[in-house]
């Protein structure tokens, strides 16, 4: 396939605000596709990657050096560029711009030229890498058309801006392979323990028959050195209700750190965070923990990495911890900042999967598996059936200056991806009649008026995520809860998501003064839960939805979740119908 084509594809899904539109057109794109091999880097791309997340394969090109290329590749100098990207906003644009400014004249590149042309850019290191990226990408931009510059400039940026969702994709591959979505749900389960769009993709073409395609995605299974999507936890409000619905429980303490998947084969560790980013080169420690601790040849371990005091020897906050990723002074900062690895379940040991085992079996092979030091540090576990021992451990934990407690099913399997009453987890009680604080996410601003006007925005249109639909509905605008520093830190942090129509995956009411790709996680807390007809969390036809009573913004959390990280409706509806229940 030309690269051209495929640019195009991107443009009309750029500016599709329906996701059954996005499917369809989606869809007709796979349809043209006709080799695995090329399947699967089309899958990348539209992701805006050249390979899987998990792979550390990172382009990150800054925009002074993107403008750079972009100069001489179309003969003009970089101050013309960075004063076009003053205007414009995204240097994809300017690309287009100066390019048929420069009214360049392009050769037929292929997807396959271009994806060879960025993970050249992405392997180069060593002295000069900086100028050498420079002079590749400019290369690159020398030999497409204006619209394809566009995209191709936008990948090192890490900002594609098509708004298109993994479960979109999934959907997508569906209909070009089954000419329907039924069985999307099969191929979810495959990605639940893969990771890797492209593996499935290139799975289902390589099968010419539909029922030997859904035969070879179904044989896909985990594998060290890919991530397991997390397995994550559902909500109830105290421990009268998680007894009564679960009965017998397991209960081990909920950190606030780094949710980290730990991958071990042979000698080699990798340590992979929830958004299935490769951070091991982050964390030396826990790599050597995990060499000296883990008493297998091969595992997967899932943890959470929290951040310790060793001369206070206390555990510190979450926005502590998050110091700890970074790509400088790792070493340093590791002394400074000690990480623990928390370990509390184990998924694969010695070649053989373990997420099917029941949870108290998969307990008793983990306590076997790792020898007791101070890195890695299996949670401690207590298995109890009735509310009151429940209760005195949940207080025993808010006492360490913990989060709370997650309980967990005795019988349950390890289900990749899952959010469900198989885990449920016990928080401490915020002020007002809500028991936790909900993840958001940002879908755009409202400039606001006088000295917030000034400031750049005056309030957040946020929403949660229904993944049912693979939509983000809007929940509540947030007027509180930021400095005056932080209101004109949000342009800033969010100019690279600005789009001028609402995004295919947003349902909202309400039309904020700016559009942003649904992208940033923000942490909030709000007193109550109440019905609304101006929001659209939860709103079926003219019912009320859902919205959120005095929210304040807590802490923005993008560098450890994704926006399907976000809370469900599903979960809102849930918390509001136990809220105030005691």
């Amino acid at each position: 396939m030309e690269f051209a084509t495929l640019a195009q594809y991107f443009e009309k899904l750029e500016k599709t605000s329906s996701r059954l539109a996005l499917i369809a057109m989606l869809s007709e794109l796979f349809r043209l596709v006709e080799s695995p091999d090329e399947i699967e880097k089309v899958c990348y791309l539209v992701q805006g990657r050249v390979a899987p997340f998990f792979e550390a394969l990172e382009i990150g090109m800054a925009e002074k050096t993107v403008a750079r290329s972009i100069a001489i590749a179309y003969n003009t100098n970089p101050e013309h560029v960075l004063t076009l990207d003053a205007t414009l906003g995204d240097m994809g644009l300017v690309a287009e711009q100066v390019s048929k400014e420069a009214g360049n004249v392009s050769n037929v590149l292929h997807v396959d030229d271009i994806v060879q042309g960025l993970k050249t850019i992405a392997q180069t290191s060593g002295k000069g890498t900086v100028e050498k990226r420079i002079a590749l990408l400019a290369d690159l931009l020398g030999h497409v058309d204006s619209l394809s510059a566009k995209y191709v400039v936008r990948i090192p940026l890490g900002n594609l801006r098509l708004g298109i969702g993994d479960p979109t994709i999934l959907d997508a591959l569906a209909t070009a392979k089954f000419n329907n979505t039924k069985n999307r749900k099969l191929l979810e389960g495959a990605y639940n323990k893969t990771s890797d769009l492209g593996l499935i993709a290139r799975t289902l073409w390589q099968q010419s028959g539909e029922e030997d395609a859904l035969r070879a995605v179904e044989q896909l299974d985990i594998q060290v050195g890919k991530p397991i999507r997390s397995e994550l936890a559902e909500r109830l409000p105290d421990a009268e209700a998680v007894i009564k619905k679960m009965g017998a429980v397991d209960v081990q303490y909920k950190y606030d750190g780094f949710r980290t998947q730990i991958h071990k084969d042979g000698h080699h560790v990798s340590i992979f965070s929830r958004n299935l980013e490769n951070m091991s080169h982050m964390f030396p420690e826990i790599i050597e923990g995990t060499r000296k601790q883990v008493q297998a040849d091969s595992v997967i371990l899932d943890a959470e990495a929290l951040a310790y005091n060793p001369v206070s020897e206390e555990f510190l906050p979450f926005q502590e911890t998050t110091r700890r990723r970074r790509k400088h002074n790792i070493e340093e900062m590791a002394k400074q900042m000690p990480l623990k690895a928390f370990v509390f379940d184990i998924l694969y040991k010695d070649g053989a999967s373990l997420i099917d085992k029941p949870m108290v079996e998969r307990m008793k092979i983990l306590e076997e598996t790792i020898k007791t030091d101070d890195i890695l540090m299996p949670t401690s576990n207590h298995v109890v059936s009735d509310a009151k021992t429940l209760s005195l451990l949940f207080d025993e934990a808010i006492s360490k200056g913990l989060e709370g407690v997650v309980v967990k099913k005795l019988d349950s399997p390890y289900e990749a991806g899952a959010r469900n009453f198989n885990w449920v987890k016990l928080k401490r009680h915020s002020a007002g009649a809500l028991h936790d604080t909900i993840d958001c996410v940002l879908l755009g601003y409202i400039f606001g008026r006088g000295k917030r006007a000034a400031l750049g925005a005056g309030a957040l249109l946020v929403g949660v995520y229904d993944p049912k639909q693979d939509m983000f509905v809007t929940v509540t605008k947030i007027g509180t809860g930021l400095t005056d520093e932080e209101w004109r830190g949000i342009k800033e942090r969010t100019k690279r998501l600005e789009v001028d129509h609402k995004p295919a995956r947003v349902s909202s009411l309400i039309k904020p003064s700016v559009w942003l790709e649904p992208e940033i996680v923000i942490e909030v807390l709000a007193d109550e839960i109440t019905r609304s007809p101006i929001h659209t969390a939860g709103k079926v036809g003219d019912e009320p939805g859902y919205a959120l009573r005095f929210p304040r913004l807590i802490a923005f959390r993008e560098k450890d979740k994704k926006p399907t990280d976000a809370t469900t409706v599903e979960e809102l509806i849930e918390m509001y119908q136990s809220q105030g229940k005691k």
